[in-house]
């Protein structure tokens, strides 16, 4: 069979037909003030060496976006890079033509890294924070506490070995084999969920009832309870005193240090064998649950985003950064999409 040459139409019938397609990257582009977090990027990387020689460092924002990319879709750095060559999305939105120099994967994962070590997602997020109230989207209507399991890869360790993590302590036979330490996750921690145990990482979070936007976050190895970081990510901020959450956050205790604090608990009730709920206190959870689904929304926007909740990074330290970027890109997006929402209704 003859093969047949391509020709200036086709080359316009491609581009009038890619242009008809929706890209929510694009979006982001037009809705988001990029240069603002400059002055925070800039701060990360004060030590930067000053040396005429070598090849200049990358423009920052270019590199931020393209963690944005890499957290959006779950991407390892090798195929973070395949992508913005293979993908005319991808460079659209960072900016990139054909023939343009593109960093490769060594130099997103020493960004990336440089960010995690230097705390910069949290004060990333933080920031964008500060975008989202000032373009209206204060916190209104109450807010919504939950935790989410981000599970990465299960390490094969010994008994002993994990009893000794769970110490504090390194075993011995890793120190001597720096390389395999390097694999080693000695901060995830195994849960039970529903009769399913789960390695790996928790991602608490606050969010307001009347945007649906993650307001602040806390990162934990999976073991924490969910209760134990209700006071690090509570928003005070928030116009309403409502508080939703599941059972999982009701005690005696935490009741009394909301009501103290001036909060109104919608915190659902719960029952044991001995002591069922009655059938007022559960069509009272029944209402609370439409509003604390919101919450459901988000894990599994950014579950379905992402492909998978599998997060591929090690350590406590890579974990936060990994978890935060998953909050910011959510958030982007929400934002874009609320925005539009705004546009249609004026």
């Amino acid at each position: 069979m003859q093969e047949r040459q391509t020709n200036l139409f086709d080359f316009e019938k491609y581009e009038i037909k890619h242009s008809s397609f929706k890209n929510s990257l694009l979006e982001l582009n037009k809705i988001i003030d990029w240069a603002s977090f400059l002055p925070i990027l800039k701060e990360a990387f004060t030590k930067e060496k000053k040396s005429t020689g070598g090849r200049k460092p990358y423009d920052r924002i270019l590199m931020l976006k393209i963690i944005i990319l890499q957290s959006q879709y779950n991407l390892s750095d090798d195929q973070t890079e395949y992508q913005i060559y293979d993908r005319r999305s991808f460079r659209e939105f960072l900016g990139l033509s054909i023939g343009d120099d593109i960093p490769d994967a060594k130099t997103i994962w020493g960004f990336k890294d440089e960010l995690a070590h230097q705390g910069t997602v949290e004060k990333l997020f933080t920031h964008f924070g500060e975008q989202l109230n000032k373009s209206g989207y204060r916190a209104q209507k109450g807010q919504i506490i939950d935790a989410s399991i981000i599970p990465v890869p299960k390490q094969r360790n010994s008994r002993e070995e994990n009893a000794q993590i769970k110490e504090g302590v390194i075993p011995e036979a890793w120190k001597e084999q720096p390389n395999k330490l390097e694999q080693k996750d000695i901060d995830a921690r195994w849960t039970k969920k529903n009769d399913i145990s789960y390695y790996g990482y928790k991602n608490h979070v606050d969010v307001d009832v009347k945007h649906k936007l993650i307001r602040d976050y806390e990162v934990t190895h999976a073991a924490v309870h969910d209760s134990q970081v209700v006071d690090k990510i509570i928003d005070p901020n928030n116009s309403n005193a409502d508080i939703y959450a599941d059972s999982a956050y009701r005690s005696a205790a935490q009741e009394e240090k909301f009501a103290a604090d001036g909060y109104r608990s919608k915190v659902h009730h719960k029952g044991t064998k001995a002591k069922p709920l009655s059938e007022f206190k559960q069509e009272v959870n029944h209402h609370r649950s439409k509003v604390r689904a919101k919450v459901e929304h988000i894990f599994g926007n950014q579950m379905m985003m992402m492909g998978s909740k599998l997060m591929r990074c090690i350590g406590m330290t890579r974990a936060k950064a990994c978890i935060g970027l998953r909050n910011l890109v959510y958030n982007m997006h929400r934002f874009a999409f609320l925005s539009k929402l705004k546009a249609k209704s004026a």
